[in-house]
C-alpha cells in the first residue's frame, strides 16, 4: 500500500466529523511515523498557501514536485491537501507536534523547512505573509541561530545571497575550517546519509537542490580566496 493510500485510509474517519489533527495524534508513532510527516507537510503547506490568501496552482505542482504521487494516487493526494486546507486548527499546532515528534532531530526539521521554502517560492513571489510564517516554523522548530538566514538566502532570489549564509560559517573562518564545514554538509546531505536519518522518501528531492547551492557556495568562497 502506497503511502497516500495510506494516508487516506487513516483520513477516512474524516467523513464522521474528527479532525484532522486528532488523526495526526494517531500517526505519530512508528511504523506510521512517515505517514504523520507526510499529513504535517500538507497541512503546514497549506496553512503557508493561506498566508498570501491563495493557494495557486504553483504551490500545488511545488509540493507534487518534493513529494512525487503516483498517477495512481493523485486522487487521494488531492482529498488530502484539500482536507488540510480546510482544517481550523492554527499552523502553530502542527508545527509544534512536529517537533515533538522529531525531538532533538535537527536535521529532519531543517529538511521540512527546504520544502517549505521551496512551496513558497513556487509562484515566483516571496509575501511578507510567508516570510513571518516561515520565521514562526523556525522559531517553534529552535532551529540553531543562523538556519532560517541561511535558508532564506539559498531560496529567496531577493535576500542578500551570501555564501557564508550558505554553508552556515563566519566569513572571517580560516579556509581549512570553510573546507572541512562544507565536507561535511555535503557528507550530511547525501540522499543515503538522508534515508538513515528517517527522512521520508519522498522529501530526500531536496537534498539535490541542497547539493548544488552547498557546492556553489564553496566554488565562489574558495574563488575569492584564490583570487
Amino acid at each position: 500500500m502506497s503511502i497516500w493510500s495510506r494516508i487516506s485510509e487513516a483520513l477516512s474517519s474524516l467523513a464522521s466529523g474528527e479532525g484532522l489533527a486528532a488523526v495526526f495524534d494517531r500517526l505519530r508513532t512508528p511504523p506510521e511515523k512517515t505517514v504523520a510527516f507526510t499529513i504535517a507537510v500538507i497541512a503546514l503547506s497549506a496553512k503557508m498557501a493561506k498566508a498570501d490568501g491563495r493557494v495557486t496552482r504553483d504551490e500545488v505542482m511545488a509540493f507534487r514536485e518534493v513529494f512525487h504521487i503516483p498517477r495512481e494516487d493523485e486522487a487521494g493526494a488531492a482529498r488530502v491537501f484539500n482536507l488540510a486546507r480546510q482544517d481550523v486548527a492554527g499552523f502553530e499546532d502542527y508545527a509544534k507536534r512536529i517537533r515533538t515528534m522529531f525531538g532533538n532531530d535537527q536535521g529532519t526539521l531543517c529538511d521540512l523547512m527546504e520544502g517549505l521554502f521551496h512551496i513558497a517560492m513556487a509562484d515566483g513571489t516571496y509575501h511578507d505573509g510567508e516570510d513571518a510564517f516561515l520565521h514562526r516554523v523556525a522559531q517553534i522548530f529552535e532551529l540553531p541561530a543562523g538556519s532560517f538566514k541561511q535558508l532564506k538566502s539559498r531560496f529567496v532570489p531577493d535576500a542578500q545571497r551570501d555564501p557564508f549564509d550558505v554553508l552556515g560559517v563566519d566569513p572571517e573562518m580560516p579556509l581549512d575550517e570553510i573546507r572541512a564545514t562544507w565536507r561535511m554538509l555535503v557528507r550530511e546531505s547525501h540522499p543515503d546519509r538522508m534515508i538513515a536519518r528517517g527522512v521520508p522518501e519522498e522529501a530526500v528531492k531536496l537534498s539535490e537542490r541542497r547539493l548544488i547551492d552547498i557546492n556553489r557556495a564553496w566554488e565562489e568562497i574558495s574563488a575569492r580566496e584564490n583570487a
